[in-house]
């Protein structure tokens, strides 16, 4: 394991898994950083889990060590539902995690569905775009695009990583209080129940067709 400290947060690179004895809270940032942006070619390469802003743990899993494994402390974190889990644009997060450990992720909130249902006067709806007009927070999002596959992370990349997360805990406040301003916060709710469903659709390959049309 490997430490970082950039401003307040505290950032912990693991390999493979998260410690097995380490505690979690009711409510987890989570972002994955895989090969590409397929769910049929590529790969997962890490997942950053913030506790809360002040403490992040990077998981780095290896192409050699990518086989399903279901003892791992990752998993157990994904599939306990008392778990609250924050994303940002959940679809393809727990797409990629669903498709590379099986996970059976429920209790969500995407920041990304919340900002849409809210920010109707925007088409911006990002995570730099969000955290700029609500938090007053740049993000460089400079290594978005970088080789996330590489053994060994740069410091820029591990910085981007813990960024991607430490912030939804209050996007997520700030979103649901004008949600419950608008009368939404009881569809967003039906609609992060219903992410599950959509991204099974999405593994079967019914990922640009309406479904519900005629």
């Amino acid at each position: 394991m490997k430490t970082f400290k950039f401003g307040e947060s505290k950032i912990f690179l693991h390999q493979d898994d998260l410690p097995a004895k380490i505690r979690t809270p009711k409510i987890v940032a989570i972002d994955t950083e895989t090969t590409g942006l397929s769910l049929i070619r590529d790969r997962l390469c890490l997942i950053q889990f913030a506790f809360s802003k002040e403490e992040c743990h990077l998981v780095q899993f290896s192409k050699k060590n990518s086989k399903f494994n279901k003892n791992l402390k990752v998993l157990k974190i994904l599939n306990d539902h008392k778990i609250q889990k924050i994303f940002h644009y959940a679809r393809f997060d727990v797409a990629i995690l669903r498709k590379t450990f099986q996970a059976n992720i429920e209790n969500i909130f995407c920041t990304k569905l919340a900002s849409k249902l809210v920010r109707t006067y925007t088409d911006k709806h990002g995570l730099k775009e969000l955290c700029k007009e609500l938090l007053a927070i740049d993000l460089n999002k400079s290594q978005q695009s970088s080789d996330w596959s590489s053994e060994k992370l740069s410091e820029n990349q591990i910085k981007y990583a813990s960024y991607d997360v430490i912030h939804l805990f209050e996007l997520k406040e700030r979103l649901e209080r004008m949600l419950e301003r608008e009368k939404r916060l009881d569809i967003a709710k039906s609609l992060f129940s219903f992410l599950p469903t959509r991204i099974k659709l999405d593994l079967l390959d019914f990922t640009d067709s309406d479904i519900f049309s005629h």
